[in-house]
């Protein structure tokens, strides 16, 4: 996501998380760097003693619960079982998987969490001239992602949200209500509470037990997967949650639904999922659903956060009410050509 305003001095916060944190995972001495900025703190972990490198990253507050960040790394441990190859928990010496800690400014502890870094280049900087190989194999690891996430069994106590009906178009929806952010003209309220109120329906009658609604990355785009060679390796599993196929599939072409290379990414994507998973006409049918359904909901994920930089927001308000539009009239055709 956008980087976020600081509120707090980083080499504070570097010489506390040197002090307090690195020893619980025996790093003491290692060096430490701010690598990203979000919702998340990402600090780059070298242990120069035996030449590896962790990513450490301090969680936000008031997001997720210590239950549902274990339960994070409980679905990405099953994955690597499965042997798809994603960053699972350091374990700290006591063997824990997260460390609270406390800074001047902050009025509640944040959770710090370990991970090895992996190698490569994130998908969003590829030049390869095989761009679309590159979204096949990414539809390949979806579609595996999603094989496992239907036949696992999360264990007791496993807790996450949803992106259901109620998570995404509900009254209180897991990223805010979109359609009351106070940048938005009266008719531009009015257009995206309709467009919200039918895909609500449409999202209710979708069933949850016929293998297409799993636990889901929920944030597959293309700053979150790094290429290293042949191999495509996803990352940051901070928002993975209960949701529909879809979505994730959305969230992957989300961001490059604009590009001119647009049809053949998409095509390449789902060519490469339909080999590891086969996907039905209807699943297929709903994807520019969830692509106008990604939109609405990072609309109400900025107006969430003030801090963010809102220099974008006009057009994603645009671009939200475009798809909407676009939504509602199709919707009307085909509902005149079937009466």
């Amino acid at each position: 996501m956008t980087d976020a305003q600081l509120d707090f001095d980083v080499d504070e916060l570097i010489a506390r998380l040197a002090a307090e944190a690195l020893p619980v995972w025996n790093f003491k001495g290692a060096e430490l760097e701010l690598i990203s900025v979000s919702e998340n703190l990402a600090f780059r972990v070298d242990d120069r003693e035996h030449n590896r490198s962790y990513v450490l990253r301090v969680h936000r507050p008031g997001y997720h619960t210590l239950a549902e960040l274990e339960s994070e790394q409980m679905w990405t441990s099953a994955l690597n079982d499965a042997g798809i190859p994603v960053p699972t928990s350091v374990k700290t010496n006591a063997g824990q998987r997260y460390l609270p800690i406390t800074m001047p400014a902050w009025e509640q502890p944040r959770y710090v969490g370990m991970v090895p870094w992996l190698g490569g280049t994130l998908l969003s900087k590829q030049n390869a001239e095989d761009i679309s190989g590159r979204y096949r194999a990414l539809g390949g690891i979806m579609a595996a992602m999603h094989n496992q996430a239907v036949a696992w069994r999360p264990p007791a106590g496993f807790t996450r949200h949803a992106f259901d009906a109620d998570g995404l178009m509900g009254d209180s929806p897991f990223w805010g209500p979109f359609w009351q952010h106070p940048k938005l003209s009266a008719e531009q309220q009015s257009l995206l509470a309709t467009v919200r109120h039918v895909v609500q329906g449409r999202l209710t009658g979708m069933s949850k037990f016929n293998g297409r609604y799993s636990i889901i990355h929920a944030d597959l785009h293309d700053n979150n997967v790094l290429v290293d060679g042949d191999e495509l390796r996803v990352i940051d599993f901070d928002d993975s949650g209960f949701g529909f196929h879809q979505y994730d599939m959305a969230v992957a072409l989300h961001r490059v639904k604009e590009q001119d290379n647009y049809a053949a990414l998409r095509d390449a994507m789902i060519d490469g999922y339909q080999h590891v998973r086969p996907c039905t006409a209807s699943l297929l049918d709903d994807l520019q659903m969830f692509l106008l359904v990604r939109e609405l909901a990072l609309l109400g994920w900025i107006q969430a956060r003030p801090e963010i930089d809102q220099a974008r927001l006009p057009g994603m308000i645009e671009r939200a009410c475009s798809m909407a539009t676009e939504f509602l009239d199709s919707a009307a055709r085909k509902s005149s050509t079937s009466s």
